[in-house]
């Protein structure tokens, strides 16, 4: 096993493409063609995780936060992350983060939140543009199935619980075969008149290379004919945020407890109570303000996320109640997303949980006398 194999699953779950411009997700330390010895799954990859990591021979750590936001210009040891980095390359630790990318896809950090809350109907709460092209190709009547099967296996044609989407229309090809070519059909220097379909589908721009791989390895032509359109239809799978629905209403109070007892937290911050049964969820793991507007406009009853500044908390106007349940708490199920994913995918490969608790906030709580 080497890294590059675990890091190909996990960047087909949460391509690269989608982290955020200030993002720094992908490989931080060690090498992909590294021989892997075992990896550990954790939110932060400090000190103390890359010590585990050796003590208990694993050479790859996967994080959600990255280690390192902003270029280290000195390495020297004065804070924690240039400890981190120095401990991992000293002792061959290869270090990966998934972070926004991971944020932005449908099944992983707020999909698990959502797993964890029994959410029903579930949504992007506020989807990307600008990530999805269309390609059209002519292709002989005879090759337009090879050609769509070849296509739907690269990723193409998927559009939400859809797949093997397509749109077909025929008509007739011409075309003049020059000097030196090899065509498939016709004579050189001579028009020929082909009945051909003209297929189109859709995919995620990042799969672009791939598709159209595909594409000329089952085409018949020596020349294939396609065009790439560019779309700015939202791609209803990727984005921030979830918006979905708890089975049954429940009180205000009762959805508070729910939060506190499934999310172990030993307080919320959240604005005034409306008196109203919360039903929708609107949720966002970390660091959510910026969701605040979408959640509202989406009818959620409460939305949930972390690390809402004070006159954050206004923004919510009284049109919904507004939760804050903490960053690590909110995200601490990542680690069971991300340790599932592998073991189901290499069985019999020694992944694991980190067993430290890299949560840097405390909670005092005055007992009552």
């Amino acid at each position: 096993m080497k890294v590059q194999d675990i890091i190909s699953l996990l960047e087909k779950i949460a391509p690269p493409f989608l982290q955020e411009d200030y993002d720094n997700a992908g490989l931080i330390t060690g090498n992909f063609s590294w021989n892997c010895t075992g990896a550990i799954v954790c939110l932060d990859a400090t000190e103390e995780v890359v010590k585990e990591a050796i003590e208990k021979n694993c050479n790859l750590i996967i994080a959600h936060h990255p280690i390192i936001f902003k270029g280290l210009k000195k390495i020297t040891g004065k804070n924690y992350v240039e400890q981190t980095i120095i401990t991992a390359i000293k002792n061959d630790i290869a270090i990966y983060a998934i972070h926004t990318n991971l944020d932005n896809v449908i099944d992983g950090v707020n999909g698990k939140i959502a797993d964890k809350l029994g959410l029903l109907n579930r949504r992007i709460l506020a989807p990307k543009r600008n990530l999805l092209q269309k390609l059209a190709v002519f292709v002989p009547l005879a090759a337009k199935e090879k050609v769509l099967n070849e296509l739907f296996a690269a990723g193409a044609g998927e559009i939400g619980n859809y797949s093997e989407c397509s749109f077909e229309t025929e008509g007739t090809g011409s075309f003049k075969a020059g000097p030196g070519t090899n065509a498939f059909v016709g004579s050189i220097g001579e028009r020929h008149l082909e009945p051909e379909a003209k297929l189109e589908v859709i995919f995620p721009t990042w799969l672009q290379n791939q598709v159209i791989n595909a594409l000329k390895a089952a085409h018949q032509y020596e020349e294939v004919a396609y065009d790439i359109y560019d779309l700015v239809n939202s791609y209803q799978q990727t984005g921030a945020g979830i918006v979905g629905e708890l089975e049954t209403a429940i009180s205000e109070i009762e959805i508070l407890a729910l939060l506190q007892n499934i999310f172990k937290i030993p307080c919320i911050k959240h604005t005034a109570l409306t008196g109203k049964p919360i039903k929708k969820l609107a949720i966002c793991g970390g660091a959510g303000s910026f969701l605040t507007a979408a959640a509202i406009a989406s009818g959620a009853d409460m939305y949930i996320s972390s690390d809402i500044k004070y006159h954050e908390f206004f923004d919510a106007e009284g049109r919904l109640v507004l939760a804050d349940i903490g960053h690590f708490e909110s995200e601490q199920f990542t680690i069971e997303l991300l340790f599932d994913l592998l073991r189901e995918k290499f069985p019999n490969f020694a992944v694991l949980k980190t067993g430290i608790n890299t949560n840097p906030v405390h909670y005092f709580t005055r007992m009552a006398d």
